[in-house]
């Protein structure tokens, strides 16, 4: 979400943004001593949304990681007027300028994302269903106060430092009942460098819905949608070894297990224009519904559901993953594949070869996981779907 908010971006990109803003804290220390923060922001792929909209009014950056809004010690990047931006837009790595501003050399532990609130039929924050219009997105009080982030980095006097904030958009919306929508930001700081693992579907496969995401251990760590032309980056992550799951509507799931990413600086390839990555396991499709819900309530945390499936001699991974109802908790994961994953173990030589892959809990069987920040995650150990959709899958999160 992969789907995957710093980057050295060139000043011609900041301009063409129209990035923009300066620091409101008070006595600030004679240019020498000054560093240069730019924050720009991206985004994973959003869920069944033709648009994701958000509009941000100002970002804030602080040493203190617990200073609250009121506090001291606030640098400030204002966006005046503030910016609506489509985050889904801001695929395989490409980014939204915010600005720069000037700052006191330093270490910094928090960050927050300011959005302006919807008032009257305003649609500053909205969301635009597949094949639907546009619908207000209700948006929490973290939009006066900011949407805040943890981070840790050293501004250095005399130098620029890049910050690029990742917003996740199809785990940051969820519904609330009759046709609405409510915002549950997931938002963090990435790494600096334009390096993670690269590569190009066949023509046949695009416009099927298709999502590549990058995890460790099941969690979707970055995720994305190919462009036209079929290439994809799952870009800016942290070195590690990541397991790559493509997912369609009407194909198998391919994984690409144990892509090493050692490097900050590089891309790592699994697929070229020269050895696209071809989706030829057709399969049919099911589905998970029931609910998921939270004791005790809260107005503002769903649960997440993933499903996900073990693959024999390889990775667990995730499939698909939804948000369920922040007033009733009902939820569906729909387009999960029956056939088995297609699976090949990383390989520099291209093109990898993919082979039908026994899993736990088997084909067309699925663990489901439910967890919601606070609560405890509850997982069912085997959901068949080889008969037929399964319904009444119930979960009960508590703290």
């Amino acid at each position: 979400m992969n789907k995957n908010l710093a980057l050295l971006l060139p000043s011609l990109l900041l301009a063409a943004c129209g990035g923009g803003g300066g620091g409101d804290s008070p006595q600030m220390p004679p240019t020498q001593t000054l560093a240069t923060l730019a924050v720009s922001m991206t985004d994973a792929p959003a869920c069944g949304f033709d648009a994701v909209n958000v509009t941000v009014s100002k970002v804030r950056v602080n040493q203190s990681s617990s200073a609250n809004e009121n506090d001291s010690g606030w640098t400030d990047i204002t966006l005046s007027p503030a910016r609506k931006i489509n985050l889904l837009n801001l695929t395989n790595g490409v980014l939204e300028a915010l600005g720069t501003t000037s700052l006191a050399a330093g270490t910094y532990n928090q960050v927050r994302l300011v959005l302006d609130a919807n008032t009257g039929n305003s649609m500053a924050n909205s969301v635009v269903p597949t094949g639907g219009s546009e619908t207000s997105l209700d948006t929490p009080s973290a939009v006066q106060s900011g949407i805040k982030m943890n981070a840790n980095f050293t501004a250095t006097a005399g130098q620029r430092y890049d910050l690029v904030l990742d917003f996740d958009a199809c785990k940051s919306i969820v519904t609330k009942g009759n046709g609405k929508y409510a915002l549950k930001p997931v938002v963090k700081v990435v790494p600096t460098a334009l390096n993670g693992i690269n590569g190009v579907l066949e023509a046949a496969a695009l416009g099927d819905g298709v999502t590549v995401s990058a995890q460790q251990a099941g969690q979707v760590v970055a995720a994305t949608v190919p462009s036209s032309n079929g290439e994809f980056a799952l870009t800016r992550l942290p070195v590690g070894n990541y397991d790559v799951v493509v997912t369609s509507n009407t194909h198998a799931a391919y994984v690409v297990g144990g892509v090493p990413v050692t490097s900050t600086t590089a891309m790592v390839p699994i697929s070229t224009t020269a050895a696209p990555l071809k989706l030829l396991a057709l399969s049919n499709m099911g589905s998970i519904s029931g609910t998921a819900t939270l004791t005790p309530a809260s107005a503002t945390e769903s649960a997440l559901l993933s499903a996900k499936q073990a693959i024999t001699g390889g990775p667990t991974v995730t499939l698909r993953y939804t948000n369920a109802d922040l007033a009733s908790g009902a939820y569906s994961i729909g387009k999960l594949p029956l056939a088995a994953a297609q699976y090949s173990a990383y390989s520099a030589t291209l093109p990898l070869v993919f082979a039908p892959a026994a899993s736990t809990p088997g084909t067309a069987k699925y663990l489901v996981d439910a967890s919601a920040t606070g609560y405890a995650t509850k997982s069912t150990p085997s959901v068949d779907l080889s008969l037929a959709n399964a319904t009444g899958v119930n979960f009960t999160l508590v703290p």
